[in-house]
């Protein structure tokens, strides 16, 4: 038998890189899920944006709303609607408040029955306001304009009209429109 020579390291390392190159290298099938995360977002986003917005043909009058008539055309922007019923006052279809023939209770109010301050409505639309701003921050096309929509029931008195004009305007809605019909009912309703 012929003596064989023992194999050093560097002949070992030759011999693995020689036989690397001849094997193709495996393709690469994993899965980059940064592209879909991004994509997640942006939909997540814009799904949040259609459910929170509101228009006025979403409005059913009924006994307890009756909404007053008005012959302007201005358009409907994307806003946060708040409905003052004779019973409730609801923001996005939510009741938050419960009033008595159209006057909210001084127990719900600050500073009891000569404030202004409805203190449910006022926490609720802080959370609508932070949530605006958080969705704003993700689309920079849509900032925070702190937009608002009133539909009130014609008979609403005047007071609680001030008091939920004034809650909203301290909790950062600002810019508030007042939804009226366009056409006169001359149903009797």
């Amino acid at each position: 038998m012929a003596e064989q020579e023992q194999a050093t390291a560097a002949d070992v390392r030759r011999i693995i890189r020689k036989k690397k190159k001849r094997m193709p290298h495996p393709e690469h099938h994993g899965l980059n899920i940064y592209p879909m995360m991004d994509m997640m977002t942006i939909l997540l986003v814009f799904m949040v944006m259609q459910f929170a917005s509101s228009s006025a043909a979403s409005i059913t009058q009924n006994e307890e709303l009756r909404i007053p008539y008005s012959t302007s055309t201005v358009e409907l922007q994307e806003t946060t609607p708040v409905q003052i019923s004779r019973n409730a006052i609801l923001v996005d279809g939510e009741q938050v408040l419960e009033l008595r023939n159209g006057v909210v209770d001084p127990s719900s109010k600050q500073g009891g029955g000569n404030g202004f301050l409805i203190t449910p409505l006022f926490r609720e639309m802080q959370r609508v306001a932070e949530l605006k701003k958080l969705i704003a921050a993700q689309n920079t096309r849509r900032p925070f304009e702190g937009n608002v929509q009133i539909i009130a029931d014609g008979r609403t008195p005047f007071r609680t009209l001030a008091e939920v004009v004034y809650t909203l305007g301290q909790s950062e809605f600002k810019n508030m429109r007042f939804i009226v019909n366009k056409t006169q009912n001359l149903g009797g309703g």
